[in-house]
């Protein structure tokens, strides 16, 4: 089944086991329509009672989710589970507290809002060969403001952290491994088994004791408030009306920013050249 615009598409495995294709042509811009449908996911993951995990994965083998709509971010659609960009952090803290573990299923290009929704799942796992991670926020002027400051330095320490963040580069699936951004590099021509095996395997467990584990586990990690996520979406959003930014934007659009090509590709090289 779809959800409205089918950015979307809920792909039941089983009553357990749900798969969350996103599919935004041409590079999976995370845009307003995407923001709307995940919000209803939601909706739809807090209904079931049967569910136990979720698998979130791309259709587009060089894009997870390329970044945040810079065009149109602040744009709220007339369609179910709309809302402004300042309510992302809500929806982390119910994908975050929810019932069901959540994995991210990563092929290709996870940069910025790309790279957080991932952040925001409990897992991720990612193709050694095609993953490509970044947030590259800092090199556009702006700052993460979708989680990733207060994951990152969670994860992977404050020095990697910052190294990420400041340095605004791209990351293979190896290194992001290593600092504890992804659970595990893959060989690609495995990762689709692994994940699946994976899923099906806690799709099988007691769900009572798996909601618990969760629980427990999220107690003790110290995972992020949405008043933190807040504070940093904020800081993103006030960042993007600085004239500098405005000015920085505008040049990256007239080399390809947003559109399907050799800038998007290799966006983390080129965001340190375009100010130099």
């Amino acid at each position: 089944m779809a959800s409205t615009h089918n950015r979307l598409t809920i792909k039941a495995e089983t009553s357990a086991y749900w798969r969350i294709i996103i599919e935004n042509p041409p590079i999976n811009l995370y845009d307003p329509e995407m923001f709307a449908e995940l919000n209803v996911l939601m909706d739809k993951i807090e209904a079931d009672r049967e569910l136990k995990v979720v698998v979130f994965e791309s259709a587009n083998t060089d894009y997870f989710v390329a970044h945040y709509d810079l065009e149109r971010g602040e744009v709220v659609p007339e369609q179910p589970g709309a809302a402004e960009f300042s309510a992302w952090p809500k929806f982390v803290t119910r994908l975050a507290q929810s019932r069901v573990v959540s994995v991210a299923k990563l092929r290709g290009r996870a940069r910025g809002h790309g790279s957080e929704l991932a952040l925001a799942c409990d897992m991720r796992f990612a193709s050694k060969e095609k993953a490509v991670l970044a947030q590259v926020e800092v090199g556009v002027a702006v700052v993460p403001g979708g989680g990733a400051t207060e994951w990152l330095a969670a994860l992977a320490g404050r020095s990697r952290a910052l190294e990420i963040i400041c340095g605004a580069d791209d990351f293979d699936a190896d290194t992001a491994e290593k600092y504890g951004w992804v659970n595990r590099s893959i060989p690609d021509a495995e990762l689709d088994a692994f994940v699946d095996n994976f899923a099906r395997r806690v799709a099988s467990f007691e769900k009572r004791a798996l909601e618990l584990a969760k629980k427990l586990v999220n107690a003790r990690a110290g995972v992020p408030t949405e008043a933190d996520r807040w504070s940093s979406n904020q800081a993103f959003i006030g960042t993007t009306s600085w004239p500098e930014t405005q000015a920085l934007i505008g040049k990256m659009y007239e080399k390809g920013l947003q559109q399907d090509g050799d800038f998007e590709l290799r966006l983390g090289h080129h965001v340190g050249h375009v100010a130099r």
